[in-house]
């Protein structure tokens, strides 16, 4: 049997068996298009946190400082307790937030390599 993708405009195949589940769309092209909706807003956002971490690097003496593992693990626990409260799943949040501060330490050690020291005032 061929794999093909799914339907787009077609009714649901299946269903949550969850009684308190209620659909949020009529169709797959419109689950599509929420999504594409909300992913133009997390890149935005993302865009905004990336010009905070770039700034941050100013703050920082070193390599460690940039990567500051304490603050690591105070955002992941910050993140999963948000991810609870607003019925994300824990662990999909976990797991994005581990790789978005890996890319964003990378990001902010080149820009932090790239800078050179304030001189210090008389």
């Amino acid at each position: 049997m061929q794999q093909k993708e799914p339907e787009t405009h077609g009714a649901p195949l299946r269903r949550f068996t969850d009684p308190g589940y209620v659909p949020l769309c009529a169709d797959l092209a419109e689950v599509r298009e929420n999504i594409d909706r909300l992913d133009r807003q997390i890149v935005a956002l993302l865009a905004e946190r990336g010009r905070y971490v770039k700034d941050a690097a100013r703050f920082k003496r070193d390599a460690f400082q940039v990567s500051a593992p304490q603050r690591q693990q105070e955002v992941i626990d910050k993140v999963k307790a948000l991810a609870e409260e607003k019925g994300a799943y824990p662990e999909v949040v976990e797991a994005a937030y581990r790789a978005l501060i890996a890319g964003f330490i990378a990001r902010e050690q080149q820009d932090h390599l790239g800078m050179v020291p304030v001189e210090a005032k008389a």
